[in-house]
């Protein structure tokens, strides 16, 4: 059984955005490695299944609905690198069950290994602190969106914005972000949550505030 590399993942990833490049991957995997060590995961699969997590899909530009399905797409690419290494079948489909559930909603592929568990909230973690603030803050840019705007109160409300109504970085963690802490499944991760949480709610504050003349 061959270990699959950081070097040759990297090349899956040269065409992706600056938001879902190799640089995060890198992160989930160390993320992921140090978990996984606290957890007492197997290792070769949480690695694997991290460096593999995004490697199909994830480019900007995707026809259809690739970003949407890039979980099921990079599950599949997984099992064809892996039996070309000769990883047995049983570790294939623990490798592509962590890659299927990271991106679990809370409908269907939930997270049931610890292996899986680990791989989730190694990548929500790549969501929150300042790696957090820096990634949202792009991605709106990315989408011609503003850094921040005032959320109507429909927004506030209800979560959908009124019509024309700008998806800002601000709008992102009002939507999204600040409830991504709740999701942790590990201890370990848990733990690491309440502390990238605490800063970014802390960032946000300060920049509504300097966004209102306030500080």
């Amino acid at each position: 059984m061959e270990k699959l590399t950081i070097e040759e993942a990297r090349g899956w990833y040269q065409d992706a955005d600056p938001v879902h490049d190799f640089d995060h991957v890198l992160r989930v995997y160390r993320v992921a490695t140090r978990i996984a060590n606290a957890e007492g995961a197997d290792l070769e699969i949480v690695q694997a299944a991290a460096l593999l997590h995004d490697s199909q899909g994830s480019a900007p530009g995707e026809p259809g609905n690739a970003r949407a399905e890039h979980h099921i797409a990079s599950a599949e690419f997984a099992n064809e690198v892996l039996r070309s290494k000769g990883w047995p079948e049983e570790k294939i489909k623990a490798v592509q069950h962590c890659i299927r559930s990271h991106r679990f909603r809370g409908k269907e592929d939930a997270p049931e290994t610890l292996e899986a568990k680990v791989l989730f909230d190694a990548d929500k973690l790549d969501v929150l602190g300042a790696i957090g603030a820096a990634r949202t803050v792009a991605y709106a840019a990315l989408d011609d969106q503003p850094v921040y705007a005032e959320p109507s109160q429909q927004f506030l409300t209800t979560g959908n914005k009124e019509p024309g109504e700008p998806h800002s970085s601000y709008h992102e963690f009002l939507f999204k972000l600040r409830n991504v802490k709740d999701r942790m499944f590990t201890k370990t991760g848990k733990n690491l949550a309440e502390a990238r949480h605490a800063y970014l709610v802390e960032f946000f504050t300060q920049l509504t505030a300097e966004v209102r003349g306030e500080r």
